[in-house]
């Protein structure tokens, strides 16, 4: 029998799951007054948003900058060195910290709750902007990819069609957009591995040249490219510039963090999704990389013509596309185009979620105007879905500007917001650690517990930082103003941001053994009540032998 979930969190405030003299607020009569959001999201809903979230047009257009100015074997490098010891460790310090308490309030609130208030703050406002920049990236994306087709349209044509569709599937129930980006991300995570399928097939010389070409283009001290300086040095700062680009492009922990109040069945399902994070990592980020430094010359003429020339439009500008031309294959580039334009769509569809739902957080933690906190009947906070759609019409700057142009400017925006707040997710998991271990909770009291802590993401933490100051090194000499801003921007926000909140509530850094661990768990323990009475996975093996054998393997898969 499911419980009443509204009496569960009216309950007692001096109940004994709730710590006396915590930071604990009454959202029980903000919930009846405003709404709540509802947990809509499958398990399959949240694999395909953490997989496909990140895979837009910088994986399979912008990327060809990178692979022009560092080499393929930097592209490679570049890849799994920031995936395998920054993203992926922060995917499972997330993981642990939102399945035990997979909260509304998101991991802002649980920085107040665990560092300090004004870091909360800070990182939630740091995000929110970078995750409006993201939108914005990904309509102007959009805006240039329809360009491959026709380039009479003014360009604002495309990005009021693209903040069309994703206004609607972001007003309808969560439930609506997860089925939607399941079906948008489930296109490119097929794009692509048969761009990797492809590569694989040509390289062995099964295309019409019957060329067998392997590892051609990584010979003739073609593998890594001086970038800024010459010798060494410069084929460092290459593979560092592909490190900084990766940045940008590999993401997911974000998506757990601000879906966790959204997800059916979170403690089983936030382990599983990161239990898989580094097979999607490989799988996905790192063999792609490596195919389209083998398809595609790092040399190649076209491709750096296609870089400097902005009127280059769409696939065009692509090196997956260019290498596929080079072999005479015709007919892809259109299809290619298609499902570009959808992995844009899709990015776009999952930030402008991300950020109202940044948003709704602030608006519940007391950082932002109440008012966002808004639902309607199916869930949604429609006030922070139009808040963001408002603020993403700046993406109109293509009318007057090269959308190629505009898209590099926003890329350079959310690069240093997007690490800035991972950097600040691990800042959090220390404190939630350090306050765990004083507090004396065990391993076995949580759903999941991250491997390697606190070592591999003290390391990740140097590595984030390492990232954030020097990553406008290119911008220095000659100085360039405009490089400057766009890469150093964010770490003055977020400090300034960070120092106000500070000083205008007078916050005070969390002591670990006062950390507040419980509060909200009360709630979730409830809500997920008829997914963990008797044990979670008996209860979900039990769900599976009561399925047809199709409907139980296709379950198995998420």
């Amino acid at each position: 029998m499911k419980p009443d979930i509204e009496s569960a969190a009216a309950a007692d405030p001096d109940d004994a799951s709730i710590a006396p003299g915590k930071l604990v607020s009454d959202t029980t009569q903000l919930d009846l007054q405003y709404g709540q959001t509802q947990r809509g999201l499958s398990p399959r809903h949240v694999q395909l948003m953490a997989i496909g979230g990140s895979i837009g047009t910088g994986l399979f257009v912008g990327i060809g900058g990178v692979l022009s100015k560092a080499g393929p074997l930097s592209l490679f490098l570049g890849y799994l060195l920031w995936g395998t010891l920054y993203v992926w460790p922060i995917n499972l310090c997330v993981a642990e910290m939102h399945a035990y308490l997979p909260v509304r309030g998101s991991i802002f609130e649980l920085a107040a709750r665990f560092v300090d208030p004004a870091l909360g703050f800070a990182m939630g406002w740091t995000y929110f902007y970078a995750g409006v920049m993201l939108v914005c990236v990904e309509y102007s994306s959009i805006a240039t990819v329809m360009q491959y087709w026709n380039t009479s349209v003014n360009p604002a044509v495309w990005i009021v069609m693209a903040m069309a569709v994703c206004i609607f599937l972001n007003v309808v129930a969560v439930k609506w957009y997860g089925e939607a980006e399941f079906v948008m991300a489930s296109l490119k995570v097929l794009l692509l591995v048969g761009l990797v399928l492809l590569t694989l097939i040509t390289m062995a010389g099964g295309n019409p040249k019957g060329d067998a070409y392997g590892f051609r283009y990584w010979k003739g001290g073609n593998a890594m490219h001086p970038y800024y300086a010459a010798g060494d040095l410069g084929r460092f700062l290459g593979f560092w510039k592909v490190v900084l680009y990766a940045g940008f492009t590999i993401a997911g922990p974000d998506m757990i963090a601000l879906a966790s109040g959204e997800i059916q069945n979170p403690r089983r399902t936030i382990p599983r999704v990161a239990r898989l994070i580094f097979y999607r990592l490989v799988g996905f980020y790192v063999l792609g990389v490596l195919a389209v430094g083998i398809i595609c010359s790092s040399r190649d003429e076209r491709l750096i013509g296609a870089l400097k020339d902005t009127s280059a439009a769409g696939a065009a500008a692509s090196p997956w596309v260019i290498g596929i031309q080079n072999l005479n294959i015709h007919g892809l580039p259109h299809l290619i185009n298609f499902l570009i334009l959808t992995s844009g769509w899709s990015c776009g569809n999952a930030y402008l979620y991300s950020s109202s739902r940044t948003l709704y957080g602030l608006a519940r933690d007391g950082q932002a105007p109440k008012f966002l906190m808004r639902c309607t009947k199916a869930g949604v906070p429609v006030y922070c879905v139009a808040v963001v759609s408002v603020i993403t019409c700046i993406t109109f700057l293509v009318s007057s500007t090269s959308a190629v142009q505009v898209f590099y400017w926003f890329v350079d925006l959310t690069t240093t917001g997007l690490i800035m707040t991972y950097t600040m997710m691990i800042v959090i998991f220390l404190g939630w650690h350090r306050a765990r271990r004083a507090q004396g909770m065990p391993d076995d009291a949580l759903p999941y517990v991250a491997p390697l802590a606190p070592y591999w993401p003290w390391f990740a933490l140097f590595l984030g930082c390492v990232a954030l100051l020097f990553i406008g090194f290119d911008a220095f000499a000659p100085f360039s103003v405009q490089g400057f801003v766009m890469g150093y921007f964010c770490l003055p926000y977020s400090a300034a941001l960070f120092l106000f909140w500070k000083f205008y509530k007078g916050t005070k850094l969390v002591r670990p053994e006062q950390a507040d661990l419980v509060s909200g768990k009360a709630e979730a323990d409830a809500e997920c009540f008829q997914w963990e009475e008797g044990g979670i996975e008996e209860n979900w093996q039990k769900a599976l032998a009561a399925m047809p054998w199709w409907q139980r393997y296709w379950e198995k898969m998420w």
